[in-house]
């Protein structure tokens, strides 16, 4: 499971699908990147392909039918924070309201394959920059593993699972190190916390908190202990803000 760049094109003008999707895949062969591309002809279809598939880069149109480009970019930032959202329409003034979505940029179609490639350029820039890996060793071999892609750990059989978003789980060789040992590259990271002594969490995912548990994006739901619970609710309280501190 090798890191791959997953774009996302979601246009229900048949046609205009078809001229952003091409100008992406001249844009990818001319700097020899590879990606998978995936189309999406209707707004519905791309959300529940995000509930179980992580997408680097959204390519939106803004006028669609049953959920706009605007609402639909707004889901996809409360899924994931750190995905870069390009707008590009026919019209240009729902322009500040896109904003709301935190797109990296907004181009009125039709789109140049100068002002499409430097857009690209600047969106892969950032998910370069972001998209760090650790590397898991299990039985089956050695699968290089996006962070973000990962939703917990937990401590099994002296080893570590990682549940990852897509649902997978990759069991590590078993190891004398303690868990802490194991993830402390994780633990070293602000976006990661140990809510309970066998279970480590990506504060990314966290939907809800409670004394007991928490719960995490797909309904997961990973233990709190409860001498840890008021340092988890502070570290859960500190991220949040930190991340919406981020945003213009």
């Amino acid at each position: 499971m090798n890191k791959t760049l997953q774009i996302a094109i979601c246009d229900d003008n048949e046609k205009e699908l078809s001229i952003l999707t091409e100008l992406t895949r001249q844009f990818l062969k001319h700097n020899k990147i590879f990606a998978e591309l995936v189309e999406f002809s209707h707004p519905d279809v791309l959300l529940s392909s995000c509930e179980s598939c992580r997408f680097h880069l959204y390519i939106l149109d803004i006028v669609m039918p049953m959920v706009d480009g605007i609402s639909l970019g707004k889901e996809i930032r409360r899924l994931d924070r750190e995905a870069q959202i390009i707008y590009a329409t026919t019209e240009p003034q729902f322009a500040l309201q896109a904003f709301a979505a935190n797109p990296i940029n907004f181009l009125v179609k039709p789109v140049s394959q100068q002002a499409l490639f430097s857009t690209l350029t600047l969106a892969l820039s950032k998910v370069e920059a972001e998209d760090e890996t650790i590397t898991v060793k299990t039985k089956e071999g050695i699968f290089v593993v996006s962070v973000r892609s990962i939703l917990c750990c937990e401590y099994k059989g002296r080893g570590v699972t990682y549940l990852l978003i897509s649902g997978e789980k990759l069991h590590s060789l078993s190891s004398t190190q303690s868990f802490t040992e194991q993830i402390a590259s994780l633990l070293s990271r602000p976006d990661f916390l140990q809510p309970h002594i066998s279970f480590t969490v990506n504060l990314h995912h966290v939907e809800q908190l409670t004394r007991e548990e928490m719960i995490l994006r797909g309904g997961i739901s990973v233990p709190v202990s409860k001498k840890q619970y008021t340092a988890v609710r502070d570290k859960c309280l500190d991220y949040r803000l930190a991340r919406e501190g981020q945003k213009p």
